[in-house]
């Protein structure tokens, strides 16, 4: 093969890989898809419609913070009881059953499952199909990116869109959702670490920084976690700061990637593995 020719095959592979939204890389040993190229809170966002998402244009779901449902059964968020966290069992591994609706395509299940199996390589948390077990997750194509707080008991939805909702970070932040863990901005600490600039959110918004009782078990403050929203979310304008990190203001937040490695810890010290 000459020059020229091996020239074009590697400039037609080049678009190919800038040109899938879904392309694969390794990361830490594990296949995950590419990050895309707006933050989370930006993307789950827009997806759900937060701002409008008790009206007819939105998502049809009481969303808090938006993309947690709220809860049916109990008056607040509130996640600290072991009846809310999924049990683990004589081998010490945290099985939690799910089902993928048919709906969604072979290339979304590809995404949904590496983002899986950065839960089984790095913490005791199995993802398992379905078979008789009573309570599980069900992951559906809804109107949005969403989940419930923890173990709700029996069928509880996952929903992440086809349009908006399958990426890498997206789907682990909405597991994580429903393994028990709050966004990091609300946790109970938080006012040491960040400042919330209310001036830059609307009244009718500003319970979705409501700071939660949360059980930080020891852990520091985590500008990287993949529960952390990034700056403008629910801002009254898209380029004014909602989240200001303190003391220094130029620290990072809303990473789209995965796991941190603080995440990670996390659920292995809630889920004692």
């Amino acid at each position: 093969m000459d020059t020229r020719a091996s020239l074009s095959i590697l400039l037609l592979l080049f678009g190919v890989a800038q040109a899938s939204p879904l392309m694969e890389q390794m990361f830490d040993g594990v296949f995950v898809s590419e990050p895309e190229p707006v933050d989370i809170t930006t993307r789950i966002l827009e997806t759900n419609n937060a701002i409008y998402c008790s009206s007819n244009t939105g998502s049809s779901e009481l969303l808090i913070e938006g993309d947690l449902l709220f809860p049916k059964t109990r008056n607040a968020l509130y996640c600290l009881n072991n009846n809310c966290f999924w049990k683990k069992n004589s081998n010490n591994i945290v099985e939690i059953p799910y089902i993928v609706s048919r709906e969604f395509s072979s290339s979304d299940k590809s995404v949904i499952a590496s983002a899986m199996s950065v839960f089984h390589a790095k913490t005791c948390i199995r993802f398992v199909a379905k078979s008789s077990q009573t309570d599980y997750i069900s992951i559906e194509n809804k109107d949005g990116c969403f989940s419930a707080l923890g173990r709700t008991g029996g069928k509880q939805v996952v929903s992440l869109k086809r349009d908006g909702c399958i990426y890498n970070g997206i789907v682990q932040h909405e597991l994580n959702h429903a393994l028990g863990f709050y966004h990091e901005q609300t946790r109970s600490d938080r006012d040491k670490y960040v400042r919330i600039n209310f001036e830059n959110i609307s009244p009718d918004m500003a319970y979705n920084f409501q700071k939660q009782n949360t059980n930080n078990q020891n852990t520091p403050y985590d500008y990287g976690s993949i529960m952390h929203y990034g700056r403008t979310a629910f801002a009254i304008q898209p380029w004014l700061e909602t989240i200001t990190p303190i003391p220094d203001a130029t620290v990072q937040i809303g990473q789209r990637q995965g796991l941190s490695k603080i995440d990670v810890l996390r659920i292995q010290k809630l889920y004692g593995c």
